[in-house]
């Protein structure tokens, strides 16, 4: 998946800064992420996985996307996860023996408290410009399941409204985490 990663990276974003960001990506934990720590993607390479299927799912979008929006909004919607997950050991009980084993899993250790998609929003404006659009749809890929939204800010309706490619990215990162990579 790196290099498909990569091969779309590269053919499609374009924008100034784009080589610093991808560099950034190659040289951080990116492409042996998981996409989280239990649900989907949560394997060594899952978040690159992830990114892969969430710019395959916007293929279906219903609204006119650019290449490079399509790439952009898709393959690093969720640089918070970088340098974000650790791996850690915990004692299990291994049913056909009866014994106890430490089994590695993945723990949060989150570097830069910042929420999640607004993160993933300020990691990727110190390399390149975000436009309008991308940044929303970046800030609000989660949805409902956004922290903000579980918190009762009414938000959402409005940027869904306002930003239609926030909601495409929303249903392509629903339809990749609970379809194409139903764990």
């Amino acid at each position: 998946m790196r290099e498909k990663f990569i091969e779309i990276y590269t053919e499609n974003i374009q924008r100034a800064g784009a080589d610093h960001l991808l560099n950034w990506l190659k040289n951080s934990d990116f492409f042996k992420a998981p996409a989280s720590t239990r649900y989907h993607g949560a394997f060594e390479g899952g978040l690159v996985k992830h990114s892969v299927h969430v710019y395959e799912m916007l293929e279906h979008a219903t609204i006119e996307i650019s290449a490079e929006t399509r790439a952009v909004i898709a393959l690093i919607h969720d640089l918070c996860k970088v340098d974000f997950y650790k791996t850690d050991t915990r004692n299990v009980k291994n049913e056909q023996t009866g014994m106890w084993e430490k089994v590695p899993y993945y723990t949060v250790e989150d570097q830069l408290p910042f929420g999640h998609g607004e993160k993933a929003v300020y990691i990727i404006n110190s390399f390149i410009r975000l436009t309008r659009e991308e940044a929303m749809a970046i800030n609000w890929h989660m949805g409902g399941f956004d922290d903000r939204v579980k918190g009762g800010n009414f938000s959402l309706s409005t940027v869904f409204t306002q930003y239609p490619l926030a909601l495409e990215l929303h249903i392509a990162d629903m339809r990749a985490s609970f379809i194409t990579e139903k764990s």
